[in-house]
């Protein structure tokens, strides 16, 4: 699964780097569906980072990876 999620991962990466930012993934839990990232560059101090994290990043990778329950930043 944790792939899987950098492959998903690799589809947001520029979108978030044309912002001066990006994405790390930090832990795959596939008992219980859970990803944690670090957003970090711009993305890490942007008062939206939580909008990014859940409107963004999570929608993306519940959609491509249906085992995904929640996305939590690390």
């Amino acid at each position: 699964m944790r792939d899987r999620v950098e492959k998903a991962l690799d589809l947001i990466r520029p979108a978030l780097q044309n912002d001066g930012g990006n994405v790390e993934l930090v832990d795959v839990d596939e008992a219980t569906g859970i990803v944690k990232v670090k957003l970090v560059g711009a993305c890490g101090s942007c008062p939206m980072s939580q909008m990014t994290l859940r409107m963004g990043v999570e929608r993306v990778l519940r959609e491509q990876i249906p085992e995904v329950k929640e996305v939590v930043a690390a």
